[in-house]
């Protein structure tokens, strides 16, 4: 148990730092190219802090655990939207840009809607046990990634990359380069360390699968996310920030429950009705608190983590 602890902080610390350096290299990255830094957290940042969910949930439906697979991306989302954002914008309150309200997050309504049919497209239960994530609703989710691709490529790409970031003088790229691949190498393994050794002690307390799924191994495999916008939100550069909450969650659903899908069907047995509607309500709270000012109020992030905290007290009354 001491050991799983120690492995736990020394996870803890390689993420914190591995997103320092994936933020700075994106940043760079976006001002040589002069690419506005939201397609650059929509895409590079997003796809790199959602490769340990990829690992988890794929590795999870392959060893015949799905409520971990499952669990692990609503997890993921419902803290990307509601502890991440909530304690971002306490951090620094989140500006956030009218081509983001109007066409990203709804992206992002869209996908967990999505998500939402699929799962209930047979209905059974409250607990919705029984019901399958198959082949079919594999490609239906791959298709829908490939028109947020299209939608980020060809239409975000189109703004203007922001002024300040043409004043500066980038970095050398293949410096910049090297810190997106040191990043998210430290990213990636040192989710891993955090997500293997707080599962063990999970499991060794005795709480279910799709619980930790929800909970210790969401978190975990969030934590990039997590780092990554606070790093971004106190270097000023909110649009990284918001864009790599909303890049993480459509990747987390489109691709990946998507490819997990359809290598391995995944059977639904611990997620209930309530993880899946706080993880859609959570993101149209999300949306709204947008539309306000354009901006993530202190206040609104307060509300958000506030949310996230009832939501986990719940759980933990439920288990």
């Amino acid at each position: 148990m001491l050991l799983d602890i120690i492995i736990i902080v020394v996870g803890v610390a390689m993420v914190l730092w591995g997103a320092d350096r994936l933020t700075d290299g994106a940043s760079e990255l976006a001002r040589r190219m002069n690419v506005p830094e939201m397609v650059i957290g929509l895409t590079i940042v997003a796809a790199g802090t959602s490769a340990p969910e990829l690992f988890v949930s794929m590795v999870s439906a392959l060893k015949g655990t799905p409520d971990l697979a499952v669990g692990n991306v609503v997890g993921s989302n419902i803290m990307n939207t509601m502890l991440i954002v909530g304690v971002t914008a306490m951090v620094a309150p989140m500006v956030i840009a009218r081509s983001t309200v109007m066409k990203d997050i709804p992206f992002t309504v869209v996908a967990s809607m999505l998500l939402f049919v699929l799962i209930m497209d047979s209905f059974k239960s409250f607990s919705l046990a029984g019901n399958v994530i198959g082949r079919l609703d594999g490609v239906a989710l791959l298709s829908g990634f490939a028109a947020f691709m299209y939608y980020t490529f060809t239409v975000a790409r189109k703004g203007a990359a922001d002024d300040e970031n043409k004043e500066r003088k980038p970095k050398n790229v293949w410096v910049s380069l090297g810190y997106v691949v040191i990043g998210l190498a430290c990213l990636v393994i040192g989710s891993n360390l955090f997500v293997d050794s707080a599962s063990a002690v999970a499991s060794a307390m005795g709480v279910s699968e799709s619980v930790i799924g929800l909970t210790i191994v969401a978190g975990g495999t969030s934590l990039p996310e997590l780092a990554t916008s606070v790093v971004a939100a106190r270097k000023g550069q909110s649009a990284m920030a918001i864009g790599n909450v909303i890049g993480s969650n459509v990747f987390n659903i489109l691709l990946i429950l998507g490819i997990t899908a359809t290598i391995c069907p995944m059977q639904i047995e611990g997620i209930t009705l309530v993880d899946l509607g706080v993880m859609l309500g959570s993101v149209l709270m999300l949306w709204g608190f947008s539309f306000t000012k354009l901006k993530v109020e202190r206040w609104e992030g307060a509300v958000l983590t506030v949310g996230y905290a009832v939501y986990l007290c719940w759980l933990l009354y439920t288990i």
